[in-house]
């Protein structure tokens, strides 16, 4: 961030899978696309950068969580296309859980009162 007046917030450490994995449970996607879609969706608050999005594609292409198929994108160009495995639908259904609960953990913390859900054994790991 360059600029003083336009700090976005920063995505929390792994996160970026959570979001790229939400992102493609429509339909294949281009690395482009992705980044795109989360902007989108996050209201442009979210913005993924090259040098973070390819290696977390890379990786969750790894732990067979996507697989990668090469394409024609919407401009006529050859690109790689990702689609979500089954492995990568538990993943996501377990992050988002995990994701929730601590959410509504902070904002209840935040927020100065008892949290709505039932959070016991969520632990700070640094």
């Amino acid at each position: 961030m360059s600029k003083a007046t336009d700090q976005r917030p920063e995505i929390p450490p792994g996160t970026l899978d959570l979001l790229i994995l939400q992102a493609v449970t429509r339909g294949a996607l281009h690395g482009y696309a992705i980044a795109r879609r989360i902007k989108e969706r996050s209201g442009g608050e979210l913005l993924v950068e090259e040098g973070s999005l390819y290696p977390a594609l890379h990786r969750l292409v790894r732990l067979k969580q996507l697989v990668a198929e090469w394409g024609t994108s919407e401009n006529n160009r050859r690109a790689r296309f990702y689609r979500i495995t089954t492995a990568g639908q538990k993943r996501l259904k377990a992050d988002a859980s995990a994701w929730r609960r601590v959410s509504a953990a902070v904002t209840a913390v935040l927020d100065g009162g008892a949290p709505a859900l039932e959070m016991r054994g969520l632990t700070w790991i640094a």
